[in-house]
Parts: structure tokens; C-alpha cells; sequence
């Protein structure tokens, strides 16, 4: 849920400003990350693929996700889009992108057999505007494509914000809690619930690991790569300089003391659809076991219990207990 004065889309826009910012965050996950796993590879080897999908890159930024794509499906039909225009500079494949708003996709209905929204959902205003521009452009049974993080991603890193902003808040102030994460807005938890809303099924898949850092500075320009989006929810009395201040501190003797800062990390995977992927044996297999409105007899039918394929007429009769057979017997005599 956003603040009220918390103007979301000028906090993206500055935090896009420059790809730097990106490229930061996406170093330190490479060279941190224990094991080391590449997100992009791992979440396209959890769909089946045809082979020829064309394939919408929305919030594709720089295009991170292009090569992975291309070595999966040699094939693909890519196209990528991004709502700032700098972020497509770098783009390996700048002839098969756009400038474009998620939430107005420039695509007619039924244009994509899968649409990937790669850790962006959560920076849209309107997020379920944008997943329904999503479905909008799905062909049918095609599918939509979504990483994120877990809403328990970086434990340790909450904790030592919570502990700084908690020192520097004023005497008898009611504010005592931190900035949220941003991808808490549409989380692996949130997520589901989102495209349940929109879609007839949705499956999660977790990536769990850790960033281990040996010195404050990496985990320190990780944080100050969302400043801009965490700076304008912290109180009116705390100030970024003296929470990074408190936060090298803490890290810094964190580090001195057991060698290492480990930082848990839980990402993930969310894939969406109405007919398609992983749901598409389930909804064949239950149109042949159901039988269809045109094909049930008005008659009142008798139903036979079946045992090894063999009809009995055994299971007709009542069951008797060995106590009912014995008051038989006694009667008998």
C-alpha cells in the first residue's frame, strides 16, 4: 500500500534515471550470490517450450534476460519493452524494442504465446491494470512470466535497517518502523494472490540463496541503489546519510566479528495462465474423465460398486459384523 504524499512513479523514474543503478544491483548479485545461479536461466528452464513462441519482454530494460532467452529458445519471435528510454540503450537486440507503458501495451489483443515481467511488477502504480494488459496480449493458453522476491527476501538486511532507524528516530516519536522492500507491493505471496485474480492458475517456484559479503561497502551500494524509493518513507526527523551511517557501522562489526555478513535471499518464479503450460495436462485429463452435458442420459441409472474390473453382486447385501452373525446364530437355536 503506497503513502499518500509517496509518489511512486517519480521515485522509479529518478531510480531509472541512469542504468547504473541497475547494473550495480545486478553485479552485486553475481558476484555475491552463493551458489552461484543465474535467475534468468534457471526461471526459463522451469517452462516447457515449444520452440517458436513470440515472446513480449515487458520492462526489459538494458535486456538482461535476451541472451538466456535465445540460447533456450534459438527461435524466438523477442520483442522487448521498456517505459524509459534510456534503459533500452544498452540493449544487445535494439531493433526489436520499444518505449512503452505496461499498462498500455501498443500490441493488439492475442499477440504474444508468453509475456515475461521480470522484478517490475512491483514498481507499476497499477499493478492489476498492468497484469491485465498482460492477459490482454496472451494469445490463448499462453502464459505470463514473473519474477520477484519473497516477501521474507533479505531478512538480515531488514533487521539492521529496523535497528538504525529505530536509533535515530526522536524521543516519544510514534514512527518506529522502516521502509519496506519495495517488491513487497507485488511479492512470490502478493504475486499469486494478484494473478489469481486474473488468471485460472497460477504456480510459484522459489530460488533460495544468500549473499555473502566479506566488507560493508557491496551491501551498502546495494542498499543506496533504492534510495529513492526508500528515502521518502522514513520519518521527517531521519535522515538516508545518517541511516547508511548506522547501517556501515553495524555491517562493519558484523563482518570484524564472525568474518562474513551472510544475507539470505528467497526469489522466485510465478507463472500464470488460463490454459497452457503446467495446467494444460491437468484440463485434458479432466475433459475426458467429466462427460459432457450432451452425453448424460435423463434415465435414472443404477450404479454398480466394482472390484478388479468384475461387477458383484456381494456388495448389494448388507454387511453383517461377526458379533451380528453370532446373535443370528443363538436366535437360531
Amino acid at each position: 500500500m503506497l503513502i499518500p504524499d509517496f509518489d511512486l512513479n517519480a521515485a522509479v523514474r529518478d531510480m531509472y534515471s541512469n542504468p547504473e543503478a541497475l547494473r550495480v544491483r545486478m553485479d552485486i548479485h553475481a558476484k555475491y550470490t552463493t551458489p552461484p545461479t543465474d535467475l534468468a536461466t534457471w526461471a526459463l528452464h522451469t517452462v516447457q517450450w515449444r520452440g517458436d513462441e513470440r515472446v513480449l519482454d515487458v520492462g526489459c530494460g538494458p535486456g538482461r534476460w535476451y541472451y538466456p532467452l535465445l540460447k533456450k529458445v534459438p527461435q524466438v519471435d523477442y520483442t522487448g519493452l521498456d517505459r524509459f528510454e534510456i534503459m533500452l540503450s544498452g540493449h544487445p537486440a535494439p531493433d526489436k524494442v520499444l518505449a512503452g507503458d505496461v499498462t498500455q501495451i501498443p500490441f493488439p489483443d492475442h499477440s504474444f504465446d508468453v509475456v515475461m515481467a521480470n522484478h517490475m511488477l512491483f514498481f507499476v502504480e497499477d499493478i492489476d491494470a498492468a497484469v491485465a494488459e498482460c492477459k490482454r496480449v496472451l494469445r490463448p493458453g499462453g502464459l505470463l512470466l514473473a519474477t520477484t522476491n519473497s516477501n521474507q527476501n533479505m531478512p538480515e538486511l531488514q533487521v539492521l535497517l529496523k535497528r538504525a532507524v529505530t536509533l535515530l528516530v526522536p524521543p516519544n516519536s510514534l514512527y518506529n518502523t522502516i521502509p519496506a522492500s519495495p517488491s513487497d507491493r507485488f511479492s512470490l505471496e502478493v504475486g499469486t494472490r494478484i494473478l489469481a485474480r486474473h488468471f485460472g492458475a497460477v504456480v510459484r517456484y522459489d530460488l533460495p540463496g544468500a549473499l555473502i559479503f566479506n566488507q560493508a561497502d557491496p551491501l551498502l551500494n546495494y542498499l543506496e541503489t533504492s534510495r529513492s524509493l526508500r528515502e521518502p518513507l522514513l520519518g521527517a526527523n531521519v535522515a538516508w546519510a545518517d541511516v547508511m551511517l548506522m547501517m556501515r557501522e553495524q555491517v562493519t562489526r558484523l563482518i570484524e566479528h564472525f568474518g562474513e555478513l551472510v544475507v539470505n535471499k528467497l526469489t522466485g518464479l510465478l507463472v500464470a495462465t488460463d490454459s497452457g503450460g503446467f495446467i494444460q495436462d491437468y484440463l485434458q485429463h479432466r475433459a475426458k474423465s467429466v462427460p459432457s452435458a450432451a452425453s448424460i442420459d435423463s434415465t435414472p441409472t443404477t450404479e454398480v460398486a466394482v472390484v478388479d474390473d468384475t461387477p458383484t453382486k456381494q456388495l448389494e447385501r448388507p454387511v453383517q459384523t461377526k458379533r451380528q452373525k453370532r446373535r443370528k446364530k443363538r436366535k437360531g437355536r
